[in-house]
């Protein structure tokens, strides 16, 4: 297993074969580690009708494809900053 001299970029660890991967310091997932693991649902999204400024929807459809995901990203944002809402 080769170690690198510097950090490697995104697409260059990516590209890495799994041979030339150093495992050495991460280690193995033992029963400790899974006796206190929990189950985690992913927080799946839900289709709603909602009134919405024009001004603010242009403003997001303005980014191009993905604005609803924007719109969501935004709103989980603010709701996260809120504990009270959660």
């Amino acid at each position: 297993m080769k170690k690198h001299d510097k950090e490697l970029t995104a697409e260059e660890a990516a590209n890495l074969a799994d041979r030339n991967i150093d495992f050495s310091d991460i280690p193995e997932l033992d029963d400790d580690f899974w006796k206190n693991a929990k189950r985690i649902e992913p927080d799946r999204t839900e289709q709603v009708t909602l009134r919405i400024k024009s001004s603010i929807l242009k403003g997001f459809k303005s980014t191009g494809k993905g604005y609803q995901t924007l719109i969501n990203q935004v709103l989980e944002s603010y709701v996260r900053s809120h504990p009270d809402m959660m």
